[in-house]
């Protein structure tokens, strides 16, 4: 299987572990989702792309190259559970293309790692006038992403059905564009754990039906010129039927799942702490075709749930609410080696 593992997105197989170390790891991961901590990473929103690729699952040693797109566009202001006005908000829109490559390799059944070298296309409209002058002005920026580093140990059950990884994300992205905002800035200028897990079970093996959970774990270990992106954990769950036949040797997967968020503020003096953090649910369905060595992946997310943390008022911050995205899409292309 394959976690995502964008700075606000990518893709990174997990390693894989047993039943009783699932549970635990899993019963982790949605706890830390819902048990406060300081900050969040990723203000724009994307680490929803770091779950929900379990279609893509890896089940032997090799390795694999791929080239991923997701893609988010967050135009509409947000506060607590519902849409606001977007006069309240000095942001109108980050629209964003996460693109990238990787490599996942597994040495043998019980240890692999993975790299994901991301890299970024943003735009950003932003009202810069004063209160009853606007002057929104729109700013594109393209650059190298935040690299992330996993190790993976897969050495829990044979049929490697289980995983365990962790790693970190290094501080290679943009952070210093004169006209992004640091929370909405292509890199975090931080280095952040990466902890994360997953487990595929089997319905049914006669009629192709298996089930799946995972999750993604990430803090900073540090600030950086006055900003620390806050904590978030991304977890997914869901259903993969594998029975469609194309051609002589090729396969189509279908998978749904639900995949939820939690992000806690941003800080530092160079933060908007009031107007970060959220949380979501998802409603995600994909296809994967298997067509021998080379795979295809792709699925929307849609919103179903979306709590945005925000200022208590315009006046108490100058700008209120959260830009979110109505529909998120990833596709990526891998290629067994």
């Amino acid at each position: 299987m394959k976690f995502s593992t964008w700075v606000c997105g990518s893709t990174t197989p997990f390693a894989y572990f047993s039943s009783s170390g699932t549970m635990r790891l899993l019963s982790f991961a949605l706890l830390s989702a819902f048990v406060p901590s300081p900050a969040l990473a990723c203000a724009c929103g994307c680490g929803v792309f770091d779950v929900g690729t379990a279609a893509m699952i890896q089940t032997q040693p090799g390795g694999m190259i791929y080239v991923e797109d997701d893609y988010q566009d967050q135009n509409q202001n947000w506060i607590g559970s519902h849409a606001a006005p977007a006069a309240n908000n000095t942001d109108k829109e980050i629209e964003t293309n996460f693109g990238g490559v990787g490599l996942d390799y597994n040495f043998n059944r019980e240890w692999g790692m993975s790299v994901k070298i991301p890299y970024w296309l943003r735009t950003f409209r932003t009202d810069i006038g004063t209160p009853g002058s606007p002057d929104i002005q729109t700013y594109r920026h393209n650059a190298l992403g935040d690299v992330r580093l996993l190790g993976t140990y897969t050495g829990f059950s044979p049929d490697m059905s289980t995983g365990l990884a962790l790693g970190v994300k290094l501080a290679t992205g943009d952070w210093t564009y004169p006209n992004f905002d640091r929370d909405t800035s292509i890199g975090t200028g931080t280095t952040d754990l990466l902890l994360g897990g997953y487990h595929l079970g089997t319905i049914s093996a006669e009629h192709h039906t298996r089930w799946f959970v995972e999750a993604l774990f990430q803090r900073a270990f540090n600030s950086r010129e006055g900003y620390r992106p806050g904590n978030e954990t991304d977890a997914a769950a869901g259903l993969i039927y594998d029975g469609f036949q194309l051609g002589q040797s090729a396969t189509l997967a279908a998978l749904m799942q639900v995949i939820g968020s939690n992000r806690l503020h941003d800080s530092g003096v160079n933060a908007d702490p009031p107007n970060s953090g959220y949380q979501r649910v998802l409603l995600s369905p994909g296809l994967e075709a298997d067509l021998g060595k080379w795979k295809l992946y792709a699925d929307a997310e849609f919103r179903v749930y979306h709590y945005a943390n925000a200022a208590p008022s315009v006046a108490t911050q100058g700008t209120q609410g959260q830009l979110v995205a109505t529909t998120l899409f990833k596709f990526i292309v891998s290629y067994s080696l």
